[in-house]
C-alpha cells in the first residue's frame, strides 16, 4: 500500500531542526564530541588572531562570531541533522508506504579505517566493522528495498511477514521512481529500523492510525516464514 501524502504532512513528518534522536545520531561518540571541540578551538583561535589584526573595531560581530565558533561542538549536531533531514524535504512528492517483511539478516558493514604503526614500526590498516540488521521489506506490487542499521538485541524479535511503514519521498508525482526511503517502522513490535531517524515518530504513527495501521492482522506465513534472522556475508 502507498498512500500520497499531502506537502503539509511530509513537512511534519521529515522536520526542519533536528529532534532528539537525530541530534543523538550526529552527537555521536566521544571521539565526535572532541573533534568538534578540536574545530571550536580552532576557529576561536582564528577569530583571536583576525581580531588582534583589525584592533578594536567590530568588537560586536568579533564576539557573536566567538560565541557561534565556542559553541560548535554544541550546535554542530542540530546543523548537521537538518542539512541531512532536507535531503528528504527538498524532494517536492512523498507517500506512507506499508509492506512486509520480506527476510532478516545480519552482515558485517566497513564503516572505517585506521592507520596505526605496529611495534615493528610498520604501518597497518587497521578496519572498523560493525555488525548490522538488514531487512529486506516489500510488496506485492513488487517494490522492494533493503534498510540496514547497527544490530541490537531486540531485533531478534524480527520475523519475516512483519509489517513495515516507512515514508518513500520522490521527484515523480505519481511516486513512480522512489528517490529516498526513511526508517522503518515494525509496528508490531514498536521497533524502528534504518541508519539515522529521518521521521517525527509520533505525527508518522498518528498518520499510520489514521491509515488503519491498528488494524492489521498478524504475519501470514511467507517463502520466508521458517527463517528467522540469518547470517550473511558481506560481498
Amino acid at each position: 500500500m502507498l498512500v500520497p501524502l499531502t506537502r503539509q504532512s511530509i513537512e511534519q513528518i521529515v522536520p526542519i531542526i533536528a529532534t532528539g534522536p537525530q541530534y543523538a545520531h550526529y552527537w555521536g561518540k566521544w571521539s565526535d564530541f572532541l573533534r568538534r571541540l578540536f574545530i571550536s578551538i580552532i576557529a576561536l583561535t582564528a577569530a583571536w588572531l583576525i581580531g588582534n589584526l583589525f584592533g578594536p573595531g567590530g568588537l560586536t560581530i568579533k564576539l557573536i562570531f566567538d560565541i557561534i565558533a565556542g559553541l560548535y561542538w554544541l550546535w554542530g549536531p542540530v546543523y548537521w541533522a537538518s542539512v541531512r533531514n532536507n535531503t528528504y524535504r527538498r524532494l517536492p512528492y512523498g507517500g506512507f508506504w506499508r509492506g512486509r517483511v520480506f527476510d532478516a539478516f545480519v552482515t558485517e558493514e566497513l564503516i572505517g579505517e585506521e592507520e596505526r604503526v605496529n611495534k615493528r614500526g610498520e604501518l597497518e590498516i587497521i578496519e572498523n566493522r560493525q555488525r548490522c540488521i538488514n531487512l529486506e521489506i516489500g510488496d506485492q506490487t513488487g517494490f522492494s528495498a533493503i534498510v540496514r542499521a547497527p544490530l541490537k538485541r531486540i531485533h531478534k524479535s524480527i520475523r519475516p511477514g512483519m509489517v513495515a511503514e516507512a515514508l518513500l519521498m520522490s521527484q515523480d508525482p505519481d511516486l513512480g521512481d522512489i528517490n529516498q526511503l526513511s526508517d522503518v517502522h515494525l509496528p508490531q513490535l514498536d521497533q524502528w529500523i534504518g541508519e539515522y531517524p529521518v521521521l517525527r515518530r509520533d505525527i508518522f504513527q498518528q498518520v499510520s492510525r489514521e491509515l488503519g495501521g491498528g488494524k492489521e492482522p498478524r504475519p501470514k506465513p511467507s517463502r520466508y516464514s521458517n527463517n528467522v534472522i540469518r547470517r550473511r556475508k558481506t560481498r
